[in-house]
């Protein structure tokens, strides 16, 4: 697979996938020390990194579609596709714990929130050897040419940053 969304010859997209995942197991364990017992505003910080997560999980989205788009139909898009769709189960089911806590006052987590969040870190590591795989077949791929010469086997547009 060729990325078109790139940094100095990487695709940009794997590397953004530990941004939000990092984030999200934070803001569990921000959340499992509120519910616990320890400080009241462990369970805001919680929520605004939850919240930091949805919006790099966003971005993340946006260059994993933008990856997509050039995966031929087999079984790499298959993969592609379901790691995608995983990455976004995760995210709607910490986007769904958030809306929960956006009206409280002190946004603190409740131990119902606590189990959805864990639920989605277990969805997320299914993502993550998901993502594994896929790194495995892309890494197959012939090695790259670098300057003029890598002019010749890109098709299309990319982004090289």
């Amino acid at each position: 697979m060729e990325s078109r969304l790139r940094v100095q010859g990487n695709p940009i997209q794997p590397m953004l996938v530990m941004f939000p995942f990092g984030l999200f197991v934070s803001a569990a364990v921000f959340d499992l020390v509120d519910v616990v017992g320890g400080p009241a505003f462990l369970g805001e910080v919680g929520y605004w990194t939850a919240a930091a997560a949805l919006t790099a999980a966003a971005l993340t989205t946006v260059a994993g579609m933008v990856d997509l788009w050039d995966v031929r139909a087999g079984r790499t898009r298959r993969t592609a596709v379901t790691f995608n769709l995983v990455n976004a189960v995760m995210a709607a089911l910490f986007l769904l714990a958030c809306l929960i806590r956006a009206d409280s006052p002190q946004r603190g987590a409740t131990g119902a929130l606590l189990a959805t969040e864990l639920v989605a870190l277990a969805v997320g590591g299914f993502g993550v050897a998901l993502g594994t795989r896929l790194m495995r077949q892309f890494d197959r791929s012939p090695v790259e040419a670098s300057g003029f010469e890598a002019l010749h086997g890109v098709a299309g547009s990319t982004v090289e940053i």
